[in-house]
């Protein structure tokens, strides 16, 4: 049976811990997230944890019922770090798009934790928050609450999911990154055009474009489709028009 943690008035420390510190969820995603950024996610030990914030490592659940619910709380910080630092201006494609960048450089600011967390659904409040909002510019903007999910359920996976991939690049020791970046210009680049004709024509573009992520151009191509999607919807409701 999991740990019931205990109510955030009740799991106050009322005192500081040996380093002067007094602790709280806050204090504690932020500590762990600095020790993803140093060790990698093997490195996030309770023992670990608890010698950075100076406090005894059965002391960290009091906050959380364990490491798998910190790991929860981290990916909701990350997701909320995104919405606290976007502006919506009421043009929902252009929302969307800055509000999707917001959560891709988030997550790529803390590549290790992304790699941890980027597939997690945590269900906490910030994290709702977002999935909120997201909703809310489809609604707002004319979607059926069933087209507005399909878009939802895209747009999110494709933010999280290119997050993941390119966070997983991130965290390579910086001889791998390299090597593999350099890919395309030492193999790609040489192949012959009489056996590879198209990646021969195309080798010089490929490397320029490859180091690079795809997320904001895959990001736009969504957006199109969805814009596209909401006209035609628009265009069937308009008086006077017939379905097919």
């Amino acid at each position: 049976m999991a740990k019931q943690v205990v109510p955030e008035a009740a799991r106050r420390r009322r005192r500081p811990t040996r380093q002067g510190t007094v602790l709280s969820e806050e204090l504690i995603v932020r500590t762990a997230l600095r020790m993803l950024r140093e060790h990698g996610g093997a490195g996030l030990t309770a023992r670990r944890l608890g010698a950075a914030l100076g406090a005894d490592p059965s002391t960290l659940y009091r906050y959380f019922s364990g490491l798998d619910d910190l790991t929860r709380a981290i990916g909701e910080e990350l997701t909320g770090r995104a919405l606290d630092s976007w502006s919506p201006t009421g043009e929902w494609r252009s929302d969307l798009r800055a509000l999707g960048l917001a959560i891709h450089a988030s997550y790529l600011d803390h590549p290790q934790a992304a790699v941890l967390t980027a597939s997690r659904v945590t269900g906490r409040p910030r994290e709702i928050a977002v999935d909120e909002t997201i909703l809310g510019l489809l609604r707002g903007a004319g979607f059926a609450d069933a087209d507005a999910v399909v878009v939802y359920h895209a747009f999110i996976d494709l933010s999280l999911a290119f997050a993941a991939l390119d966070a997983g690049s991130m965290v390579l020791k910086d001889e791998a990154r390299a090597a593999d970046e350099e890919m395309w210009n030492s193999t790609y680049a040489a192949l012959p055009a009489d056996t590879h004709p198209h990646i021969a024509a195309t080798a010089r573009l490929l490397a320029g474009r490859m180091t690079h992520s795809a997320y904001p151009v895959v990001l736009d191509t969504l957006l199109n489709s969805a814009a596209e999607q909401l006209s035609w919807a628009r265009a069937r409701r308009a008086p006077g028009t017939t379905g097919a």
